[in-house]
């Protein structure tokens, strides 16, 4: 009985300290949309933050930038027609949880710039994509880093930042439906659509 006086207090004092402690939790990483280099990521930037909510929503702002890079403003991509298997073959992928185009990818970004100058008045849409794993939120955020990813460097392969806009389609439209790593890393990409005029 006497036990029991002692062990009580000491297990209220317990569960009073977990309670107001809590679970200590992993501060989930979020990759930090390119800077001024292609592929590089700014050490300005916290490993915790998720672009502001313009980045989420491009219809929101049709004029945000990425750097120094300007954004077209989305009338001027009205009526146009899409043409996804043009540059289908030319699609880039990404490794788990980052924006950074890979080095093997550049032979893709600049068979994309070399067809779009070819005809000025076509213009590029970039869709960005995930895997499956993350949540809707994190996802659609990833995917418009990746797209502005091969936006700016298209960009900087000469491409007029005007003809091009970005959107991020998360995890909702996957190319494998698969569950495993194989179908993860088709996901993982960036689809170039080519935009002619009417």
């Amino acid at each position: 009985m006497k036990m029991n006086r002692l062990a009580l207090p000491l297990v209220l004092a317990l569960a009073a300290t977990l309670a107001a402690t809590g679970c200590k939790k992993t501060p989930v990483k979020v990759t930090p949309m390119p800077g001024a280099q292609a592929g590089n990521v700014p050490d300005n930037q916290s490993a915790n933050t998720l672009p502001n909510a313009n980045t989420l929503n491009p219809d929101a702002n049709p004029n945000v930038t990425s750097g120094s890079t300007p954004t077209a403003g989305l009338d001027e991509f009205e009526g146009m027609k899409k043409d996804a298997a043009a540059l289908a073959a030319y699609t880039i992928h990404f490794s788990f949880d980052s924006a950074v185009i890979k080095k093997a990818e550049h032979a893709n970004i600049s068979a994309v710039a070399s067809a779009l100058s070819g005809n000025q008045s076509d213009k590029l849409l970039i869709e960005g994509n995930c895997d499956e794993r993350g949540t809707e939120e994190y996802n659609r955020a990833l995917g418009e880093r990746r797209a502005l990813a091969a936006r700016e460097a298209l960009a900087k392969a000469g491409v007029s930042p005007d003809r091009i806009r970005t959107i991020s389609y998360g995890k909702d439209k996957p190319a494998d439906p698969g569950h495993d790593e194989a179908a993860w890393g088709k996901n993982r990409r960036d689809d170039f659509i080519l935009l002619h005029p009417k």
